[in-house]
């Protein structure tokens, strides 16, 4: 064991280690808070199925030859706008259209892929992750990011709650419940399209959900609920890094390792829990 700390303490001296570390708390913080409202909305399979369909817009930027990076934001935009159109227009179950869209969408990532060389730049890294690999541009985006999912949810708090706890009564309160809904989408697509060169494609989704299930076994009011699972973000995201330094793992599997060790921790406490968000639902009235 001194061995990995002080094969961690090392590597803390080096800029990339830093870099990581610092996006690793951006990322968290971000996933945390719009995690939060993602399970109770029950957004968590559309996470999942923009991480996976992220595969789609990786491949069309390796057939056009540009850096899947640049692609991937644009696309999961796009994404969010098109699912947020069907879901609107559509008389189908929201599990059973993202299954469509989920399914078909790796499927032409998939052909896609056959036309395409082998790619230099570690299709692996995408999948899986690699927060090694940030870089500076990546973290004032992420720290931009960050910024406005506060200010969004800061200065909505109140009507996302509404949205969330009782979307009936935000109806009829007269709460423009398709135009915040879309911003959200936007806001989450954003930020699992951010996170996925950290924790990779196969893995967002987890990023997003499971502080946020962690954070519910725990909170009794909604205001801690969020916070909580924010930090829970960030704690899971350093820890997972330091992990995966010490032991020479994968970073983004570790970061979800890490975070299932803390949702069984967080179950096996003592039930302090669960006033079911009622009490978020009083503060809105």
């Amino acid at each position: 064991m001194p061995t990995e700390l002080t094969r961690i303490l090392e590597l803390l001296q080096f800029p990339f280690m830093q870099r990581a570390m610092l996006g690793g708390i951006l990322t968290g913080l971000m996933g945390g808070m719009l995690g939060s409202f993602t399970i109770l909305r029950q957004l968590s399979f559309f996470s999942d199925a923009l991480g996976h369909s992220a595969l789609l817009g990786i491949s069309i930027g390796l057939l056009l030859g540009l850096d899947p990076s640049m692609v991937l934001l644009p696309f999961a935009v796009v994404f969010a706008l098109v699912v947020t159109y069907l879901l609107e227009r559509t008389r189908l179950w929201t599990d059973a259209l993202l299954n469509i869209i989920y399914s078909s969408s790796l499927a032409i990532a998939i052909i896609t892929l056959s036309f395409v060389g082998q790619y230099k730049g570690g299709l692996n890294n995408l999948l899986f992750g690699d927060i090694l690999a940030v870089r500076e541009p990546d973290l004032i985006f992420s720290a931009g990011l960050l910024l406005v999912c506060t200010i969004f949810i800061g200065l909505t708090l109140r009507t996302q709650m509404l949205l969330t706890l009782h979307e009936p009564l935000a109806i009829a309160r007269g709460v423009s419940v398709s135009a915040h809904r879309t911003a959200f989408i936007v806001l989450l697509s954003l930020v699992v399209g951010i996170s996925i060169k950290a924790i990779g494609v196969l893995l967002v989704s987890a990023f997003v959900v499971i502080p946020a299930c962690a954070a519910r076994l725990l909170s009794r009011t909604f205001a801690n609920y969020v916070v909580l699972s924010a930090g829970l973000g960030v704690l899971s995201a350093v820890i997972g890094i330091l992990f995966s330094a010490g032991f020479n793992l994968p970073s983004g599997p570790s970061i979800v390792a890490t975070q299932l060790a803390i949702f069984l921790t967080s179950m096996a406490l003592p039930r302090l829990r669960v006033v079911p968000l009622n009490s978020g639902e009083r503060a809105v009235r």
